[in-house]
């Protein structure tokens, strides 16, 4: 599921540069050709319709296998902000220990728990832009489209920036890229 999100990611950020340089929110803000898909903002569109499917389904599907089998609340939950503040510590300094990688630390925690909130926003947000007719009661929520856009390009920059410190400490700590192609060492919940 991680590498099918990833892949969706990609899609969903590339086409999204494409369409917002179709309707820029940012005078001062465009996105070079070489980083968009699609050639412009309609097949860009169907690009993130694309992705969106994709990411939609196998974000469902992450989250009731989470859910079902208590993975979510045993890898993500308690969030202690006294070993948080610890780890930023720790992450800062460069002295934060990873000699389990099947055990998140608290600001891995909080980056996954932060980042699954995200993208439900992105969801709800995207929703607002694509159907406000249908969703009337979502839209309001948003305000208006140039809010709900607003809201939308801020949690795709959140999403940016989360990959950025994801990819970044995993070249940090080589044996979790390892893990990441494999799909980690063998846990007792993940054994037959």
């Amino acid at each position: 599921m991680h590498w099918i999100n990833a892949i969706a990611m990609v899609i969903m950020i590339g086409s999204g540069w494409e369409i917002y340089n179709d309707e820029i929110i940012f005078g001062w803000l465009t996105f070079p050709k070489w980083a968009v898909i699609g050639p412009w903002a309609a097949p860009a569109l169907q690009w993130h319709f694309f992705g969106m499917w994709v990411l939609g389904l196998n974000g469902l599907a992450y989250l009731a296998y989470g859910i079902a089998t208590g993975r979510l609340r045993r890898k993500l939950l308690p969030i202690s902000p006294r070993e948080f503040i610890a780890d930023v510590k720790g992450a800062l300094s460069f002295q934060l220990a990873h000699d389990d990688i099947t055990v998140y630390n608290a600001v891995q925690k909080v980056l996954y728990v932060g980042v699954i909130a995200i993208v439900i926003v992105q969801v709800l947000s995207g929703l607002a832009i694509w159907k406000p007719i249908q969703f009337p009661t979502l839209y309001k929520l948003f305000i208006d489209f140039q809010s709900a856009r607003l809201v939308h390009f801020i949690g795709m920059a959140l999403i940016c920036g989360f990959v950025l410190v994801h990819v970044s400490l995993a070249l940090l700590v080589p044996k979790t890229l390892v893990a990441m192609v494999t799909g980690g060492p063998r846990t007792p919940e993940s054994k037959p």
